[in-house]
């Protein structure tokens, strides 16, 4: 910018207009000095307002204002050493708040690189209540396959009821037991409280013993336990007898004499099939004594067992007998073609009431020739087992009431109970029928119980035989059970 107006001289005097007057000099040159400041970094957008704004009073531009204004200004001019321009100082950085940065005065091209992200570590698992993968733990795996080598053997407990299988036998494992595999044909389910030292070996008496036989050599191998007669005698509480005292589980010392009693004998239903339960009550001297049972199931060869539990570990062992699942099971075969005939029952079902007042229940047998051997002759045979409720007799239990097959167009009187002999098991040869391949044949029964019957679980059970004539032994080549409940 010039320091003079267009048109004008300086001092007024060779000018085409009036000489210009010392006070418009003085008010040009502040201009001047005043516009001199203005830079291109001046004329940037303005930042936006962080606070709010102050309202400014309207100025009204009059003369007086601005002859006092530029007075000032010529005296500025004055005070900087007679300078014509005045100083242009540099303006003081703009003040920021600490809450957050202020944007920057000017955009730049230079990419602001982006950080790299921390990784966040996994969170911790909490407990959930739901036990882990037995991969994880080393639980026993699917149908009591033992874990890989390397994993522990005693897997931590569950604080809910676990689903386990073992060899095609399902239940479930109480909360804070835990299932340790004894051998191939046994299961240790350990109660709380137990040792965790406490393993297969030590079964008794901190566990429930479950056996489960797939097949005849296994049920019948030299010293296998638990079996059949095991249930029956005094002394088949145990393989090995010994004192298995909760506290204090040792062998027979000196001051010890087993006295064991004839066991207790009943029946009930689990898992939809006849269970028969003994218990004994044996003490090893004259501090310590324990209670034992055992439940079988015949046919299916499957067993449980404790010796020495504590009572209050009952409620566990009546838990896995609730949830005991044998639908899925295959029953071994324990004699040669011993499951060639299907048996199913119709019109008689697991744990049926049956009155035990006279009144006939009618109900029919089905047998199904499931092999591929052609039977020329199959003898259908039908008996009730001895229970709680059968009348008291000096010799083998046999309930009141008859059992009556209809043969032709004839009911034709049988053994309601086998009793003592073999003579029931000819009974069927006027009955009998040839069975192809995949043939079957139907047989109809009426049971009528006398009030001489008690009440309790009793077992209805068919057979299918070979012809059997007294002289030789009994081949059965299909068997089922039916467990009824007979009421007063």
């Amino acid at each position: 910018m010039t320091d003079k107006l267009p048109g004008r001289k300086s001092g007024g005097r060779d000018g085409d207009g009036p000489a210009e007057t010392p006070t418009e000099r003085l008010l040009r040159e502040a201009m001047n000095a005043r516009a001199s400041l203005i830079t291109a970094h001046d004329l940037r957008p303005a930042d936006p307002p962080s606070r709010r704004v102050r309202r400014l009073r309207p100025v009204y531009l009059t003369a007086v204002p601005i002859l006092a204004l530029a007075a000032s200004l010529a005296i500025g001019v004055l005070a900087f050493h007679g300078d014509p321009v005045a100083k242009r100082d540099v303006p003081p950085p703009a003040a920021t708040l600490s809450t957050s940065p202020s944007p920057t005065a000017e955009p730049t091209d230079t990419p602001t690189p982006t950080p790299t992200p921390t990784p966040t570590p996994p969170p911790t698992p909490t407990d959930t209540g739901t036990p882990p993968p037995a991969s994880q733990t080393g639980a026993p795996l699917a149908d009591g396959t033992p874990p890989p080598s390397g994993t522990p053997s005693s897997p931590p407990t569950s604080s809910v009821a676990t689903p386990y299988a073992f060899r095609g036998v399902k239940f479930k494992v109480p909360a804070g037991w835990r299932a340790v595999p004894v051998d191939t044909s046994s299961l240790c389910v350990l109660a709380p409280g137990a040792p965790q030292s406490a393993q297969a070996g030590t079964c008794q008496p901190y566990g429930v013993l479950l056996t489960v036989y797939t097949s005849y050599d296994e049920a019948n191998r030299s010293g296998a336990w638990p079996n059949g007669n095991a249930s029956l005698t005094a002394d088949g509480w145990a393989k090995q007898p010994s004192c298995p005292a909760w506290d204090n589980p040792h062998n027979l010392g000196p001051n010890d004499a087993l006295n064991t009693a004839v066991p207790a004998q009943t029946r009930d239903i689990v898992a939809g099939r006849p269970a028969y339960k003994s218990q004994w009550q044996v003490s090893c001297n004259s501090k310590e004594s324990f209670t034992a049972q055992m439940w079988r199931f015949t046919q299916e060869q499957v067993y449980l067992s404790t010796a020495g539990l504590k009572p209050e570990h009952q409620a566990g062992v009546v838990s896995i007998l609730d949830t005991l699942d044998l639908s899925g099971y295959q029953t071994p075969l324990l004699t040669p073609n011993g499951n060639d005939i299907g048996i199913t029952f119709d019109g008689l079902g697991t744990g049926q009431q049956v009155p035990a007042k006279g009144t006939p229940v009618t109900f029919s047998v089905t047998y199904k020739n499931t092999s591929q051997t052609t039977y020329a002759s199959v003898d259908p045979v039908l008996f009730t087992e001895p229970y709680a409720g059968s009348p008291a007799s000096e010799t083998e239990p046999v309930n009141a009431g008859k059992l009556e097959r209809l043969d032709g167009d004839a009911w034709v009187s049988v053994p309601l109970s086998p009793g003592g002999g073999m003579d029931y098991a000819m009974l069927g040869k006027p009955a009998s029928f040839p069975l192809a391949p995949g043939a079957s044949r139907t047989v109809k029964y009426r049971m009528t119980l006398d009030a001489a019957d008690g009440a309790g679980v009793m077992p209805v059970t068919a057979q299918a035989t070979l012809p059997y004539d007294g002289t030789a032994s009994l081949t059965s080549i299909g068997q089922k059970s039916v467990p009824v409940r007979v009421v007063k």
